[in-house]
């Protein structure tokens, strides 16, 4: 047993460990490659209490358009889940916040990165390559664990990336208001969150179906869990 409590992450995590077959000790070697290859451990301070923060579900675009009509984006964090950053980059915005596993457009994060994008690289048992390849080509990063943090590493719950940034803005930076932009949670992926998909959108494979089911799970309970917090969905407004 880790001991992680945001969000009874401990309970969430043993579930995934089992529906899934992931191996604990994989996760923990590939934390420890992490941490390893991040030589300075970045740090953020953001300045505002509102944040935004993009997934790489079918609605991304429409809600960035909608963003960059209704907002000011200077009065907001910007956090990318992973592929997301992609759609981002597409409309010039640089997101201030990638969190990532590595296995989006890998371009697209060593863009922005070179442009300022602070990364939370999430290790875990399947990604071992991605980090030994590209985390010593990247800076500004904070590693992420989902099993026990030590070191370096930080655990704030969170399975994908998109759940695991709502996370970080709720728990880390204690965000007041959190709107979610193309965070979907439906039965199709996209080409920002999956590159390798012949269409730009698709019907997920049952792997990615159940994985969007306990992100959306997650998010759920960190919302009853916040009740303080105004966490918006887009998808349900617009």
């Amino acid at each position: 047993m880790i001991n992680v409590n945001y969000n009874n992450w401990n309970k969430y995590y043993q579930q995934i460990l089992n529906d899934f077959q992931f191996s604990q000790e994989m996760d923990e070697k590939s934390a420890q490659i992490l941490e390893k290859l991040v030589r300075n451990k970045a740090s953020y301070t953001p300045s505002v209490d509102k944040c935004i923060i993009f997934g790489a579900g079918p609605s991304i675009k429409k809600h960035i358009m909608h963003i960059k009509k209704e907002y000011d984006l200077r009065k907001y964090l910007l956090i990318a889940a992973d592929g997301a950053t992609t759609a981002l980059l597409e409309e010039e915005i640089t997101p201030h916040i990638i969190v990532t596993d590595l296995d989006g457009n890998i371009d697209s994060i060593i863009n922005a990165n070179r442009n300022g994008s602070i990364l939370y690289i999430h290790a875990h048992g399947d990604n071992i390559g991605l980090i030994s390849k590209y985390v010593p080509q990247l800076e500004n990063i904070i590693p992420t664990t989902q099993s026990q943090p030590t070191g370096k590493l930080e655990n704030y719950g969170g399975f994908t990336d998109g759940d695991r940034a709502i996370h970080i803005a709720v728990y880390k930076y204690h965000m007041k208001t959190v709107i979610l932009a193309g965070m979907d949670f439906g039965t199709v992926t996209t080409k920002y969150s999956r590159p390798n998909l012949k269409r730009n959108i698709q019907e997920a494979d049952e792997f990615k179906k159940h994985k969007l089911k306990i992100a959306e799970k997650l998010v759920d309970s960190l919302i009853k869990n916040n009740p303080k917090v105004d966490i918006i969905n887009l998808c349900e407004k617009i």
